[in-house]
C-alpha cells in the first residue's frame, strides 16, 4: 500500500518560510509526476508548484520567485520552500504523486492527508 505524508506546516507570521515535506512509502516500483497543491476553505484544490518529469518544473504564478520546489528519489521525498508568505497562502497543502507499484502496468495517482499552512499576524 502506497503512502504520501505531509510535514512541516504550521502558523507563520507573513514574511516568513516554511519548508514542506513529503514522503512516500509503500510497495513503490515507480515515481514520475509531483506535485503540491493546496486549498483554502470554500475554495477549489490548486497547483502551487508541480515536476511534469523528473526535471521540469511547473509553479503557480503567485508562487514564482518565492517558492522552490525540489525532490530527492533516492529518499522518495518531495519538499516546498516557502518564502515570503502571505496570509493568501493560508490553506491545507497536499502532496500528490503519480506512482507505479509493483508488477502494475499503470500509474495511479496519490494523494496526502494534508498539512496546514497559516500566515496571520
Amino acid at each position: 500500500q502506497v503512502q504520501l505524508v505531509e510535514s512541516g506546516g504550521g502558523f507563520v507570521q507573513p514574511g516568513g518560510s516554511l519548508r514542506l515535506s513529503c514522503e512516500a512509502s509503500g510497495n513503490i516500483s515507480r515515481i514520475n509526476r509531483m506535485g503540491w497543491y493546496r486549498q483554502a476553505p470554500g475554495q477549489q484544490r490548486q497547483m502551487v508548484a508541480r515536476f511534469d518529469s523528473l526535471v521540469t518544473t511547473v509553479y503557480a504564478e503567485s508562487m514564482k520567485g518565492r517558492s522552490t520546489i525540489s525532490r530527492d528519489d533516492a529518499k522518495r521525498m518531495l519538499y516546498l520552500q516557502i518564502n515570503g508568505l502571505k496570509p493568501d497562502d493560508t490553506a491545507v497543502y497536499f502532496c500528490h504523486a503519480e506512482i507505479w507499484t509493483d508488477g502494475s502496468p499503470r500509474s495511479q495517482s496519490y494523494w496526502g492527508q494534508g498539512t496546514q499552512v497559516t500566515v496571520s499576524s
